[in-house]
């Protein structure tokens, strides 16, 4: 795939008129109007996206990427490179975290290797490598232009294959040593700021840790001089095959009309490169939680995106994704088998037009 083709590639805009049906029949159901909050609209949403009111999300998927980045030598993470493999031949036979919890919601778990360091197979994990992990951006790209659009392109594929495949909601998760260093130059080179405003310490660095993994940021960053328009450049130079294949599903979700659930930060800057790639993607995307790292709220805000959970986590894999997929359960229960105002003989409740001339507090 060429960027030429990539921008040739048309989403559909969601349905407005459907977007209002499910609105309006969540104001039959006998509660308060509004009174599941963002979950009445992040349903809305859903409907809008499928271009229906009856709203199904039966068949749930979370897709994992898993790769490797060079910049870890460079003592961003506290962890050696060797533990992604490690982790995702666990996650491949439903060991881990995201696994477990994908279990209790009766989701699937597409675990990928779109870029280990590593020649070994494994069970349970799709085999879909670009190449052995990134180089060193410190020191040189990250990859070529190519091989980004390479890994672009495996997540669209990805997500026409689940939507061929009857899947109604896909969620998206990452397991990489050294990522949230790649998804903090991302960030901060689309956001035109330095690198200490949305860098964090990722899986735990120390005070230490964080002043040298800001500095060796902001040092690529300042000898690359991007622009924020260059997203291609930016993902290639600075990015991960993660979050490229990431950005993928979320272009890829959007043009199959399939609602895209993020997890965290990193699912987060994937879907912002996305949406500078392709404007319009954003109209598929559901939001989970608000990630620990400094950037999560100002990416999220970018995109139009309020998280619904806040309790701090930090997790990775798509375990916020999957914590959604179980609370969007729960709201649709309300929404499929209603008790209306009438079933309870009740007044329903009406919604006031503001009187002319007046203003909206």
């Amino acid at each position: 795939m060429t960027l030429e083709e990539l921008e040739t590639y048309k989403i559909e805009p969601v349905s407005h008129e459907v977007y209002q049906a499910v609105k309006r029949n969540w104001d039959r159901v006998a509660k308060p109007l509004d009174g599941l909050g963002q979950f009445e609209e992040l349903l809305a949403k859903i409907g809008a996206a499928h271009g229906s009111a009856a709203l199904d999300i039966s068949r749930k998927a979370v897709i994992v990427m898993c790769a490797d980045h060079g910049i870890v030598a460079e003592h961003v993470s506290q962890s050696p490179q060797t533990v992604t493999a490690q982790v995702a031949e666990c996650m491949g036979q439903n060991r881990t975290s995201v696994g477990k919890m994908a279990q209790k919601v009766g989701a699937d778990v597409i675990v990928v290797d779109i870029g280990m360091n590593s020649d070994r197979e494994f069970p349970g994990v799709i085999n879909r490598k670009i190449r052995r992990g990134t180089g060193n951006f410190y020191k040189e790209s990250a990859m070529s232009e190519q091989e980004a659009l390479a890994a672009l392109k495996t997540g669209i594929d990805l997500a026409a294959s689940c939507r061929k495949q009857g899947f109604r909601l896909i969620g998206t998760g990452e397991m990489g040593i050294g990522n949230t260093a790649a998804s903090s130059a991302v960030a901060a080179a689309l956001l035109g700021c330095p690198a200490a405003e949305v860098t964090g310490k990722g899986a735990g660095l120390s005070e230490e840790g964080l002043k040298h993994k800001r500095r060796i940021i902001q040092e690529a960053l300042t000898r690359y001089q991007f622009r924020k328009e260059e997203t291609l450049r930016i993902l290639a130079t600075v990015g991960g095959l993660d979050i490229a294949g990431l950005a993928g599903v979320c272009i890829g979700g959007a043009l199959n009309r399939l609602p895209v659930v993020l997890d965290g930060f990193i699912s987060s800057v994937a879907a912002l490169t996305a949406k500078r790639l392709l404007p319009g993607v954003e109209e598929y995307l559901i939001p989970s939680h608000k990630s620990r790292e400094p950037a999560a709220e100002r990416i999220l805000k970018e995109l139009g995106l309020s998280p619904v959970l806040d309790a701090g986590m930090a997790l990775g894999e798509g375990t916020g994704a999957v914590m959604m997929f179980a609370l969007l359960d729960m709201a649709l229960a309300l929404y499929e088998a209603p008790t209306t105002f009438s079933d309870m003989a009740v007044e329903p409740y009406r919604r006031f037009e503001p009187e002319k001339g007046s203003v909206p507090c």
